[in-house]
């Protein structure tokens, strides 16, 4: 009984944040079709795929704890070797910078240590976090079915935008996953 309140109760400060994210998120415009941002990512050659948060994907699926929100992420595949990258819709829309994109493009130096995974500890570096519920072995992500990356380690930015965090710790060391944001990516820098 303690795991199961300790378990909802970090779900529900972590879907704390996820509900002001899920605020920000709209898939269609006010005449009900997709909106600008979603047929700027179809335009761009993404794919846009609906996804939704949950906690403990470290575990079984039939434990996994589905949170409230959905969130929309343009994924982008490499014609040439498959590899994807992921980035939410309004970060790849936006024309003013956003977090994500800013950090995508600084392509900072990774610093090793953090142990455990990598993407995860580079996102932290950036500001940014990945982490469903905080340091723990439970795991979560963003769900989509059916996809090779069913589960999205997402960075999250405190300005609510998101990117793939395995895109950019390989970005970082100058391997492109997908496609290479910046060339279809809206904000530019002057």
């Amino acid at each position: 009984m303690k795991f199961i309140s300790a378990r909802f109760a970090v779900a529900t400060i972590s879907s704390i944040g996820l509900l002001a994210a899920n605020a920000l998120a709209q898939d269609t415009s006010a005449a009900g079709g997709p909106s600008p941002a979603a047929t700027y990512c179809l335009q761009s050659g993404g794919v846009v795929e609906s996804r939704v948060p949950f906690y403990g994907t470290n575990g079984p699926p039939s434990s996994w704890l589905r949170l409230a929100g959905e969130r929309q992420f343009c994924q982008f595949t490499s014609a040439t070797d498959g590899s994807r990258i992921h980035i939410l819709m309004d970060s790849l829309y936006a024309t003013k910078p956003t977090l994500a994109v800013l950090a995508y493009d600084a392509k900072v130096p990774y610093k090793s240590g953090g142990g455990g995974n990598p993407a995860s500890y580079y996102c932290s570096q950036l500001g940014g976090s990945d982490l469903f519920g905080g340091v723990n072995a439970a795991g979560g992500g963003w769900f989509y079915k059916p996809s090779v990356d069913q589960v999205l380690e997402a960075c999250i930015f405190p300005d609510m935008s998101s990117i793939d965090s395995w895109g950019l710790l390989y970005h970082s060391v100058g391997i492109i996953r997908g496609i290479d944001l910046t060339t279809v990516q809206r904000f530019h820098k002057p």
